[in-house]
């Protein structure tokens, strides 16, 4: 279902997409190229997590402080089955084959769940949801990565650690201030940084893999499933902590426009996988040899010679972590306003060459704060880990869930084959969830309540528009009508081509009426245009643009803009040439209602929340900046409205 952007005015409701590249881009990049480029950005996150996963894991798995062989090869066998099952076989095997026209992603496969089920309610919520949780990931992600980064430090010497939180707030402020330059300089060293770093981890883990060759025996599900059994409620706590091993997997789906399936699925097969395995049996070879290093197992993997330059490539990939999970979010945004669930943002290019390369200064300014809130108020990477997992959690489940969908509605896979393969992976993730909500109370609650605020101000921001939208329309004029009456009474006419944005291409736009109210003339061509999101990523250019002529001199035309793309009307409105109509750019001025919104004495929604819609309205980036029109050829005129 087609979503509308309420475009005459400088106010909401219009498009915008995400991240990440060109369809295109698949073929003209080679292969091995795409794969390399998404081992740095699509691995980042979950390449770093044997930083943490496994040594949150041990510590929670016991309580009395002493460390049993049985915990050491229950914990490295959940880990390693954790990754096979919800990596391997879900993400890797399963969703990457539930594309949007070669897009992934949480919203992306609401969209295909959406329009497969006839605008599905419940769908829409999903993936509201979904996308608020995965905010809760952006902003605790760059937090614990570089902070147990860093936190090597103290193991080179412990002179190092007061200034462990000076050192990590400072690299991620920078983090965040070179965003505005783009990501284009930097990204081809992610990819090899990123093999460099799995490379290393692994060859790190062989020595204590040789001298407790048992530590395999972990491969065997047995060692996990007698875990679970044997230790009851704290095992189910030491899942929560467990769980930190996977939590980058959204983003293989996430990204999936940008790289595609394959290269995604062969550096996940034959590099991050076997890499990721070695690392997590060294650690727990070491932890059988040496109970001690329990304490931070995964630096004490190598020799004190090496253990400043693994700190030094460990904060280089945690830096590259939370870049993917920045940009990630500029792409999620970008694609909610696209959909209509958010107002409109200010996004900037960063290359001329790809139109995925993008910043959101609004975005970018709200993550840093919240990253920097994250670091001082958790203070430690082991305090973090109790905050992370459960937006994760959240989000994996509503993919599997909107996966379910998408196989029973556009595979046409039967009930019984959909339940088979889908739903013991939503038990697996819902033991999970139980497992993580353990750990509300100690920080789990932080990304639980930005979730909610988040879908809060979508929820707002849909009510708002429908609302606004429903008004406005009661007094509206409709168009037709309106022709005829000009037909009959023409007033002045003069030179140009004059185009008036409207949300709804029936009635007339605002702007229209007001130039023919206070400016008595109507221009010799008249375009009445509106702009329509669809839950598709891009709309070809040949279904770009329809012409409708309405006579006298007016035509109604309709742009379509996929959920990927950034709309930019004057290079689409060129497309008019092909259909017959003369365009001139120099020769157009284009309309713009400005509309200054204001809380009803009997409004559809509390005073509060009207005052919220007003706010998220006022917030709105500028109508002529979004849309990239000229702004020597724009006309605004200002109403009020009253919502």
């Amino acid at each position: 279902m087609a979503q509308e952007a309420t475009v005459a005015n400088g106010h909401p409701d219009s498009p915008a997409p995400p991240e990440s590249a060109l369809p295109g881009a698949h073929g003209k990049a080679g292969f091995w190229t795409l794969a390399l480029g998404s081992v740095g950005v699509v691995y980042g996150d979950i390449g770093t997590s044997p930083l943490y996963a496994f040594r949150e894991a041990l510590r929670t798995a016991n309580s009395d402080g002493i460390i049993t062989p049985v915990e050491v090869y229950g914990v490295v066998s959940l880990i390693i089955w954790t990754l096979t099952l919800i990596v391997t076989i879900k993400y890797v095997t399963i969703v990457l084959r539930m594309d949007n026209n070669g897009e992934g992603g949480t919203l992306s496969l609401m969209a295909l769940a959406r329009k497969a089920t006839g605008g599905s309610f419940i769908v829409l919520c999903l993936g509201v949801i979904g996308a608020a949780l995965f905010y809760g990931d952006a902003i605790i992600t760059p937090a614990i990565s570089v902070l147990s980064a860093v936190e090597g430090l103290k193991l080179v010497t412990p002179t190092f650690e007061p200034y462990i939180l000076p050192i990590t707030i400072a690299i991620l402020v920078a983090m965040f201030l070179v965003q505005s330059h783009g990501t284009a300089r930097v990204a081809s060293f992610f990819g090899p940084v990123m093999v460099l770093f799995f490379l290393t981890i692994a060859a790190a883990a062989l020595p204590h893999i040789a001298v407790e060759p048992k530590i395999v025996h972990a491969f065997n599900p047995y060692y996990a499933i007698e875990y679970l059994v044997e230790h009851g409620h704290g095992a189910l706590i030491a899942l929560g902590a467990v769980f930190l091993a996977v939590t980058g997997a959204e983003a293989l789906f996430a990204d999936l426009g940008h790289f595609g399936r394959k290269p995604i699925q062969r550096a996940w097969l034959f590099l991050v996988f076997p890499c990721l395995a070695l690392n997590y049996l060294g650690q727990g070879a070491l932890v059988l040899h040496d109970g001690d290093a329990a304490s931070d197992p995964f630096f004490k993997l190598v020799p004190e010679w090496g253990l400043l330059p693994l700190v030094i490539l460990a904060t280089c990939a945690t830096v590259i972590a939370g870049q993917a999970n920045i940009t990630g979010a500029y792409s999620l945004s970008r694609q909610a306003v696209q959909l209509g669930l958010l107002p409109r943002l200010e996004i900037r290019h960063t290359s001329e060459a790809h139109s995925g390369q993008i910043y959101l200064p609004q975005i970018n300014s709200l993550l840093l704060v919240g990253v920097l809130i994250l670091v001082l108020s958790f203070r430690s990477s082991t305090s973090l880990a109790n905050a992370y997992g459960v937006a994760v959690t959240g989000t994996m489940l509503i993919t599997g869930t909107l996966a379910f969908i998408v196989a029973r509605q556009v595979w046409g896979w039967s009930t019984w084959k959909a339940v088979l393969v889908i739903v013991p992976f939503l038990v697996i993730e819902l033991t999970f969830l139980g497992a993580n909500l353990l750990k509300v109370l100690d920080g789990g609650y932080v990304p639980l309540l930005l979730a909610a605020f988040l879908v809060l101000l979508m929820a707002t921001w849909m009510k708002g528009t429908r609302i606004l939208f429903e008004k406005t329309r009661k007094t509206d004029v409709p168009l037709v009508e309106l022709v005829g009456m000009l037909e009959r009474s023409p007033p002045h006419r003069v030179k140009g081509t004059a185009v008036f944005l409207t949300s709804d291409p029936a009635t007339a736009p605002s702007a229209l009426l007001h130039n023919l109210k206070h400016n008595k003339v109507l221009h010799e061509r008249n375009v009445v245009l509106t702009i329509r999101s669809m839950d598709t990523p891009r709309v070809p250019i040949e279904e770009r643009i329809t012409l409708e002529p309405l006579g006298d001199g007016f035509w109604r035309v309709q742009m379509m803009f996929g959920y990927m793309e950034t709309p930019n009307i004057p290079r689409s409105m060129a497309l008019l040439r092909k259909l017959g109509f003369k365009f001139d750019i120099m020769g157009t001025s284009f309309f713009l209602s400005r509309r200054s919104i204001r809380p009803a004495l009997r409004s559809s929604m509390p005073l509060w929340q009207d005052k919220l819609f007003i706010a998220l309205a006022r917030s709105a980036s500028d109508a002529t900046d979004f849309f990239q029109i000229p702004t020597g050829r724009v006309v605004e005129v200002g109403t009020q409205v009253t919502v």
